[in-house]
């Protein structure tokens, strides 16, 4: 008897165990009273800026370059999931004032607004990609020595998104789409053909840091130089409305063989 007494203990143990574990890994529930009250179009409380819109699930913001995000209120905290999840800590709500800080720490208060016009931002806009989609085409003749080399350089736009985050006015994280480029290259020797190739930005991991390079676009392939080791062009990776850029040397060798070295 008392070893089954021992056994029943044992068990209830495990199972409260496992209840209080169920209990600890269980997700949040979602405030959807919170999400509901900050449903509409909300503007700076001071210069009545139009800030955003709460619609249903998602934030949608009045410049076309920035993309729709997917938000959640859990208690005090508003998450934005965009290419990465950021929480913003919510100082006060009530249906017509939201008080959150922002990233930099700030305090950002906003009103809902009551001027129909506002909306107007809204009004089935798409986010638009900032870059030119241009098909750019480059035919060179080169010469090292008596002889002489037909270089083809073609770039291509594609529909290939780049997303890039950056901040609003408001310091809140948004996600702006560019599109990449992919680059043909060929090279000839009279008839011959050295070299043919399409180069995307994947092909230069290794060469650019990798956060930087899932933020850049293969922004062109521009003719260098011509020695005794081969045609050198230059890729260039750039970061989209920033200062930041990469250069990658791609040699084509006259045997045809293709390398690339950073400068």
């Amino acid at each position: 008897m008392k070893r089954l007494y021992i056994v029943l203990v044992a068990f209830v143990t495990v199972l409260s165990s496992c209840r209080d574990r169920s209990a600890r890994t269980q997700p949040p529930a979602e405030d959807r009273n919170a999400k509901q009250m900050l449903q509409g179009v909300w503007v700076d409380e001071d210069v009545q800026d139009v800030a955003f819109q709460a619609k249903g699930d998602t934030i949608f913001y009045p410049d076309s370059t920035s993309q729709p995000v997917y938000f959640q209120i859990f208690k005090d905290t508003l998450v934005l999931h965009g290419a990465n999840d950021v929480k913003y800590p919510i100082l006060r709500q009530t249906r017509h004032l939201f008080v959150f800080r922002n990233q930099n720490g700030d305090e950002v208060r906003l009103v809902l607004s009551d001027n129909p016009d506002d909306k107007m931002f809204f009004s089935g806009k798409c986010p638009m990609a900032l870059n030119q989609n241009r098909l750019i085409k480059r035919d060179t003749v080169v010469s090292f020595g008596r002889e002489k080399y037909h270089c083809y350089v073609q770039v291509n736009p594609t529909t290939y998104k780049v997303v890039k985050t950056s901040y609003n006015d408001d310091g809140v994280a948004v996600d702006n789409i560019y599109h990449d480029n992919i680059i043909n290259l060929n090279v000839y020797h009279g008839s011959v053909k050295l070299f043919a190739g399409d180069f995307r930005k994947q092909q230069f991991a290794g060469k650019v840091p990798r956060e930087a390079l899932s933020q850049s676009i293969l922004s062109d392939l521009t003719l260098r130089s011509v020695d005794e080791s081969g045609i050198h062009y230059v890729a260039s990776l750039m970061i989209p409305d920033s200062m930041s850029s990469f250069e990658v040397m791609v040699t084509v060798g006259f045997d045809g063989r293709m390398s690339m070295r950073v400068f």
